[in-house]
């Protein structure tokens, strides 16, 4: 925790989190640009004495870092599900039979600019009654926060143009990577 918030703060960074530490939540991170963004998630999110779990793409499970990620939480996603049902399921049911779990999740779905966000979060969210922190990266302040908890209302659309609208104003590492429209 001590080293967490050391790093941060030699680098400039600075760590607000509010949000309570539900047993079970969500954490929708964005703007999502850079790979640092990870580094600086766990940095933050350590720093404050919390854990969460974080999907990524499961070319990064492969030796030597698999053992690491899944040691700090990280959930393999497949390019390709056959016969194994939709993550958004698969993640469902965990909440579901698990007594504690927070997942990070990038609702850009990657580093490139898309305005075509998942929407998978808001299903899991939505069918399990788990909250949602909306936590920013903020590269020109320097800023990472955990302020804002968002209940999905079940209006997949509505929900999400709300979402988009909360993180119109923050700007990722490479801003023309980031879009909201």
């Amino acid at each position: 925790m001590r080293l967490s918030k050391f790093i941060l703060k030699l680098f400039g960074w600075s760590v607000s989190v509010s949000v309570p530490d539900y047993p079970k939540s969500i954490i929708c991170v964005a703007p999502h640009t850079s790979n640092w963004d990870f580094v600086l998630c766990e940095l933050a999110i350590t720093s404050v004495g919390r854990h969460a779990g974080f999907l990524m793409k499961d070319t990064w499970f492969r030796w030597p870092l698999g053992a690491f990620f899944r040691s700090i939480g990280g959930i393999a996603v497949p390019r390709r599900r056959p016969g194994t049902g939709s993550l958004t399921d698969f993640l469902i049911e965990k909440f579901r039979t698990s007594e504690r779990l927070v997942v990070a999740i990038t609702p850009e779905g990657t580093r490139s600019r898309t305005s075509d966000w998942h929407t998978g979060f808001l299903h899991i969210a939505y069918s399990t009654g788990v909250p949602v922190g909306l936590a920013v990266l903020d590269f020109p302040s320097r800023r990472i926060m955990l302020d804002t908890v968002f209940t999905p209302t079940g209006d997949v659309d509505a929900d999400m143009k709300a979402i988009k609208k909360f993180y119109a104003p923050y700007q990722g590492k490479y801003p023309d990577k980031f879009t909201t429209e």
